[in-house]
């Protein structure tokens, strides 16, 4: 299997559905989330907006979670206008023969700069997440996050 139909199968695999080659995602509505823990400080970030990552369930675990992004520009008000996707990301492991395994998760505008929608967390493990938020298609921010799925 070459590596660009292996990357789909996989993506069809951890997403649990594969339409016409597009993997797509389902949204929930949810209750309040809890905030990731400050313990763990982001690696890096693009300025021009505040991106805050809060799971549901926290710590996230193996299966489907929750993921809520708040976006606030620099003035400090919500951003209600982005395009925002979290890209979940684990190295590959060679000694235990795993490829690199990547999700994308495309977020759904809630209300008030908060942005929520459903990815499957394929295993437990340290992943980092990158937020990206785009702006009349183009990127404006990005943060990642280190957590680790139970």
């Amino acid at each position: 299997m070459d590596r660009v139909s292996h990357a789909t199968w996989f993506g069809a695999l951890v997403m649990g559905r594969l339409v016409a080659g597009t993997v797509t995602i389902g949204l929930v509505l949810f209750s309040p989330v809890q905030r990731l823990a400050t313990a763990q400080p982001a690696a890096s970030q693009k300025p021009g907006v505040a991106i805050a990552l809060a799971t549901k369930p926290n710590p996230l675990r193996t299966g489907q979670n929750t993921l809520e992004v708040t976006v606030k520009g620099r003035d400090g008000k919500p951003v209600t206008d982005a395009e925002v996707t979290a890209l979940f990301y684990m190295a590959a492991m060679p000694a235990m023969k795993m490829p690199e395994m990547r999700n994308t998760v495309a977020l759904k505008h809630q209300k008030e700069g908060r942005y929520a929608g459903d990815g499957h967390v394929a295993m437990a493990g340290r992943w980092d997440v990158t937020v990206t938020v785009k702006r009349a298609g183009k990127e404006v921010g990005s943060k990642q996050f280190p957590v680790t799925a139970k």
